[in-house]
C-alpha cells in the first residue's frame, strides 16, 4: 500500500433528516478519498453521527421514545443516503457506541490528571449577547456546577502553531477569522452538565455527563484505535484533512487542537471549512420551506448527476447555489451532450467502421498531436488541482478535454475516412485516439462519478474490475493492445426534456380611438405564412443523411449537424434541441433547405422523427 491518508467529515447531529448540504460535504470527502485510493494511498475515510445532548433528549421525550430509539431511526436514514450516493467511508462512528465511550472517558481522565480540568460554574458575564459563547444558542438561567477545560492555558501556543502552519486552516478567510478570535482572548471551556443524563458519564464524577463538543471531537481518535490499536493509530494520526462546514471551523481549529495539545498528541494537518449551500439564492431553512431532500433528487436524476453538479458548480470554500434548473442544464449540457455523446459516437463509429475493434497505426497528423498533448496537460492539471482539493477546477480541466475530443471528431471526420479504403490506417489511428481519450476520461472522473466510470470502462471493453484501476494508468498514451474489442454503447445520461411553462401575459389595455388609427396593421396569425408557387420554386430542398450531431456551445436550441448530400459533406445548424438529442439524429435521413450563400438550415417536423 501507499502512504496513509486520513480524511474525516463532521459527525452529523441527528436532530433532523439530512439535507442536500450534508450530502455536499460528504460527497467532497468521498471524492478526495477516492482520488487518493486511485493514487495508491492507504486511505482511512471516516464519517458518523453525534448523538448526545440535551436537545436530543428533549426531542425523544416529546415523541415518547428513548433517546437511542429516536436517534437509531435518523442514523439509519443517514447510512441509507450515503449508500445511495455511493459514499465509500471506511468507518461510520456513532458517539453512542461503547468503543467511543471508553475513549472519551480516558481522554477526560488524562487531561484531568494533568491539572487542565477543574470544577466551577458558568458566569453570566461569559455569555455573548445573552447566548452560549460556544454554540451561540439561547441559554437558560440555572444553578449548575460544571467541569471546565483550561483552554486559556494553551492560547499562545495555538496562535503560534497557526501562524507557523499557514495551511492548517483553509481557506485563508477562515484562518484569518480564527487568528482574530484567539487574539481576542480564550475563555476556559465548560465540558460537563448535570441537568440531563443523555451523554457519556464523567469518569471521576457520575453525576455529570460530558458536554457534547468534548465528546464529539474525540471521535476522530476513536475510529483509528486510540485505545485498542496502537499500530493503526500510529499509521493514521495526525489526520490529513478534517472537512467541516464553515460554521464549525472554530470548534475544529481552536477547541480540538487544544484538547490534543493537552493530550500531547500531534495536531491535524488541515481543517478545511467548506461554504454553505443556498437554494435559489436563499439559505435553506425549514421555516422557508426550501430544504432540499437529496433522496428525492437521487431517485429522480441519479446519484452521479447530483455528485457532478455539486462538485462542478461550487468551488470548495465558497458558498454555492443549488437550483433545479441549473442541475438539469448541467445534466443535459455536460453529461448527456458532452460526455454521453462522445462515448456514444466513438463506440458507434468503432462498431460501424471497424467491426468493434480498435487498431493503432502510425498514420498521425497535427490533430492527433494536439489531442495527445492536451491529454497530457489535462492529466497534470487534474492531479495538481485534486492534490489541492480544488475539485471544481479539476472537473473543468477534464471537461475541456472532453470538448477537445468531440472537436477532434469533427476535425478528422472518421465517416469520410471510412469511405476510402486507402485511408484505412488513418481511420484506425483516429478511432484508437478516441478510445484512448475515453479510457483516460473514465479514470479521471471516477472520484466524482463512481457509478458512471465503471460503466464507461465496461463499454470500452476493459472489463468489470474497475476497482483495481490506478492513477498510473494515465501516464502513457497508447497502452491498449491492437485488436482490442469494445462493447456496445448504452446511454449513460439520457437527456432530460423540460416542458416550458406558458407565460401569463398581462391583459392589454384598450387603446384610445386616436391611438387605434395610428397602429400599424396586424400581421395575420397562423401556423405559417403562405407563399406563392414562384417563391416555392426558389427553395432548394435536399435529402441528406446525418453523419454527426452535437450541441452548439453557448446556444440552448441549436444543433450542429454534419450531413452527407451524396456529392459532398456539409456542416449545417438547426434549432431543434427541444425535439431531438444529438444521438437520435445520427444515421437519420432528413430534408434540408439550402441557403443561397452555401449555408443551410434543417427544418424538422416533430411527427417526422422516425
Amino acid at each position: 500500500m501507499g502512504k496513509p491518508f486520513y480524511i474525516t467529515t463532521p459527525i452529523y447531529y441527528p436532530s433532523a433528516k439530512l439535507h442536500i448540504g450534508h450530502a455536499y460535504c460528504t460527497t467532497i470527502a468521498d471524492s478526495v478519498a477516492r482520488y487518493h485510493r486511485l493514487a495508491g494511498d492507504d486511505v482511512m475515510f471516516l464519517t458518523g453521527s453525534d448523538e448526545h445532548g440535551q436537545k436530543i433528549q428533549r426531542k425523544a421525550e416529546e415523541m415518547g421514545v428513548t433517546p437511542i430509539q429516536y436517534v437509531d431511526e435518523i442514523v439509519a436514514s443517514f447510512q441509507n443516503l450515503w449508500k445511495m450516493l455511493g459514499i465509500s467511508n471506511d468507518d461510520f462512528l456513532r458517539t453512542t457506541q461503547e468503543r467511543h465511550h471508553k475513549v472519551v472517558q480516558e481522554v477526560f481522565r488524562k487531561i484531568y490528571e494533568k491539572g487542565d480540568i477543574y470544577k466551577s460554574y458558568w458566569l453570566e458575564r461569559q455569555l455573548v449577547d445573552g447566548k452560549c459563547p460556544d454554540c451561540g444558542r439561547p441559554v437558560e438561567k440555572v444553578q449548575e456546577e460544571s467541569y471546565f477545560f483550561r483552554m486559556s492555558k494553551y492560547q499562545d501556543r495555538l496562535l503560534a502553531f497557526i501562524e507557523e502552519n499557514p495551511d492548517f486552516i483553509q481557506p485563508t478567510s477562515r484562518r484569518n477569522e480564527m487568528i482574530n478570535f484567539i487574539k481576542s482572548g480564550l475563555d476556559d471551556l465548560c465540558i460537563s452538565r448535570t441537568t440531563f443524563d443523555w451523554g457519556i458519564p464523567v469518569p471521576i464524577d457520575d453525576k455529570h455527563v460530558i458536554y457534547v463538543w468534548f465528546d464529539a471531537l474525540t471521535n476522530y481518535l476513536t475510529a483509528i484505535g486510540y485505545l485498542d490499536d496502537p499500530e493503526k493509530f500510529a499509521k493514521f494520526w495526525p489526520a490529513d484533512v478534517h472537512l467541516v462546514g464553515k460554521e464549525i471551523v472554530r470548534f475544529h481549529s481552536i477547541i480540538w487542537p487544544i484538547i490534543l495539545m493537552a493530550l500531547d498528541l500531534p495536531i491535524p494537518k488541515k481543517v478545511y471549512g467548506h461554504g454553505w449551500l443556498v437554494v435559489e439564492g436563499d439559505k435553506m431553512s425549514k421555516s422557508k420551506g426550501n430544504v432540499v431532500d437529496p433522496v428525492g433528487l437521487i431517485e429522480e436524476f441519479g446519484a452521479d448527476a447530483i455528485r457532478y453538479f455539486l462538485l462542478r458548480e461550487i468551488k470548495l470554500g465558497m458558498d454555492g447555489n443549488f437550483s433545479r434548473d441549473a442541475l438539469i442544464h448541467r445534466i443535459n449540457a455536460d453529461l448527456a451532450n458532452d460526455l454521453g455523446n462522445l462515448l456514444h459516437r466513438t463506440l458507434n463509429m468503432i462498431d460501424r467502421f471497424n467491426g468493434g475493434v480498435v487498431y493503432q497505426s502510425r498514420e498521425a497528423d497535427i490533430y492527433d498531436k494536439d489531442l495527445v498533448e492536451m491529454a497530457g496537460i489535462t492529466i497534470n492539471k487534474y492531479c495538481e488541482t485534486m492534490d489541492e482539493m480544488d475539485i471544481s477546477a479539476a472537473i473543468k480541466y477534464v471537461w475541456n478535454f472532453i470538448a477537445r475530443a468531440n472537436k477532434y471528431i469533427d476535425e478528422t471526420m472518421p465517416w469520410a475516412l471510412a469511405k476510402d479504403p486507402a485511408k484505412k490506417e488513418r481511420l484506425n489511428m483516429v478511432l484508437y485516439n478516441l478510445f484512448e481519450s475515453l479510457r483516460k476520461i473514465s479514470i479521471m472522473i471516477s472520484p466524482f462519478m463512481p457509478a458512471t466510470a465503471p460503466k464507461i470502462w465496461a463499454q470500452l471493453g476493459l472489463g468489470d474490475d474497475f476497482a483495481s484501476v490506478r492513477l498510473t494508468q494515465l501516464d502513457r498514451w497508447g497502452t491498449t493492445e491492437n485488436g482490442h474489442v469494445v462493447g456496445k454503447p448504452e446511454a449513460i445520461f439520457p437527456r432530460i426534456e423540460v416542458e416550458k411553462k406558458e407565460e401569463t401575459k398581462p391583459a392589454k389595455q384598450q387603446p384610445k380611438k386616436e391611438e387605434k388609427k395610428a397602429k400599424a396593421p396586424k400581421k395575420a396569425e397562423g401556423p405559417a405564412e403562405e407563399i406563392t408557387i414562384d417563391d416555392f420554386a426558389k427553395i432548394d430542398l435536399r435529402v441528406v443523411k446525418v453523419l454527426a450531431a452535437e450541441k452548439v456551445e453557448g446556444a440552448d436550441r441549436l444543433l450542429k449537424l454534419t450531413v452527407d448530400l451524396g456529392t459532398e459533406q456539409r456542416t449545417i445548424v438547426s434549432g431543434i434541441t427541444m425535439h431531438y438529442a444529438p444521438d437520435e439524429l445520427v444515421g437519420k435521413t432528413v430534408v434540408a433547405e439550402m441557403g443561397s450563400a452555401g449555408e443551410a438550415v434543417v427544418s424538422f417536423q416533430k411527427n417526422l422523427k422516425e
